[in-house]
C-alpha cells in the first residue's frame, strides 16, 4: 500500500512540474515605450525627480480588460521615459505629475476631460505629452561662487497655467544641491540646500521677481563638482515638485 501512495505522489509531482513548465513557456516581456513629457508653453521637457516622486507614466491595458489595473512607469530627471519591458497590446497612456492633469473628473466621478492617448504598443512605441506646469521655474544667470565657499543663484517663478483651478499657493522654494547630477527633492545634500517656506498667498507678490538663494551651512568643501537645481511646488494634491534644469559648478 505504501509503494502504491508513493508512486501516487510522484506521479503527482511531475504532473505539477510539467504543468509549471507549460505555465512558464511564455515570450517574457520585450515591447519598448518610450517618449518626453513636454512643457506646452515652452516646448521643452519638463523637467521632474528621478525615479519615484515625480512624473509618471500610466498605463491602462485594455486589450483584455475593460477595468485595467493601472501600470506606472517613471519618468526620468530631464523629462523623458524609456521601458522596454511591456507585452504588446493596446494602452490608454497618460502623465501625471506637477501640472495640470491630464483626467479630471467631477464631483459624480464622471470624466470631464480626457487628453490621454490609446496606442498600440508593438516594438518600439513613442508616445509625446504636452501638458501645462503648475509652475515655471527659470534661472536668471549662472551660479556664483562665493568668496566665502558658499554658492549663490538667482532665479524666477511664473505660473505655468492659466487655469484659476490650479493656481493654488506656493507652499515652498528649495534650491537643491548634491555631489552627483541626480538631485532633487529625493536627492540633494541637506547639510548646504536651504529651502523658504511661504504662508498663505505670501509667495504670489514674488511670481516673476527674481528670487537669491545662498547655500547654507558654510564653505563648500573643495575640489569637486556640485549640481545645482531649483524646485517649487504649490498646494495641490501631492505637492510635486517643478524645477528648473540642472546646473554644474566647480569649487577648486
Amino acid at each position: 500500500m505504501k509503494k502504491i501512495l508513493y508512486a501516487i505522489a510522484v506521479c503527482a509531482i511531475t504532473l505539477a512540474g510539467s504543468s509549471c513548465k507549460k505555465l512558464d513557456n511564455y515570450d517574457s516581456p520585450n515591447e519598448t515605450l518610450t517618449g518626453s513629457v513636454i512643457d506646452a508653453g515652452t516646448g521643452k521637457t519638463l523637467q521632474t525627480e528621478n525615479g519615484g516622486g515625480g512624473t509618471r507614466i500610466k498605463l491602462l491595458e485594455t486589450s483584455w480588460s475593460d477595468n485595467p489595473t493601472p501600470f506606472y512607469i517613471s519618468s526620468m530627471q530631464d523629462g523623458t521615459f524609456n521601458y522596454t519591458k511591456l507585452f504588446p497590446g493596446t494602452n490608454k497612456i497618460s502623465a501625471e505629475g506637477a501640472f495640470v492633469p491630464m483626467v479630471q473628473t467631477d464631483g459624480s466621478g464622471a470624466t470631464t476631460v480626457d487628453k490621454s492617448q490609446t496606442v498600440e504598443i508593438k516594438g518600439t512605441t513613442t508616445v509625446n505629452f504636452s501638458v501645462d506646469p503648475f509652475l515655471r521655474i527659470e534661472w536668471v544667470g549662472e551660479p556664483v561662487l562665493n568668496n566665502d565657499g558658499t554658492v549663490t543663484v538667482n532665479f524666477k517663478i511664473t505660473r505655468g497655467t492659466n487655469d484659476p483651478a490650479f493656481q493654488q499657493n506656493i507652499t515652498d522654494v528649495h534650491l537643491f544641491l548634491n555631489s552627483n547630477k541626480f538631485v532633487g527633492n529625493n536627492n540633494y545634500d541637506n547639510r548646504y540646500s536651504p529651502q523658504i517656506d511661504f504662508n498663505g498667498s505670501s509667495a504670489n507678490a514674488q511670481l516673476g521677481q527674481t528670487i537669491s538663494l545662498t547655500t547654507k551651512g558654510g564653505p563648500l568643501p573643495t575640489k569637486r563638482d556640485y549640481f545645482l537645481r531649483i524646485g517649487a511646488r504649490t498646494d495641490y494634491g501631492l505637492k510635486y515638485y517643478n524645477y528648473t534644469d540642472v546646473k554644474t559648478i566647480s569649487v577648486p
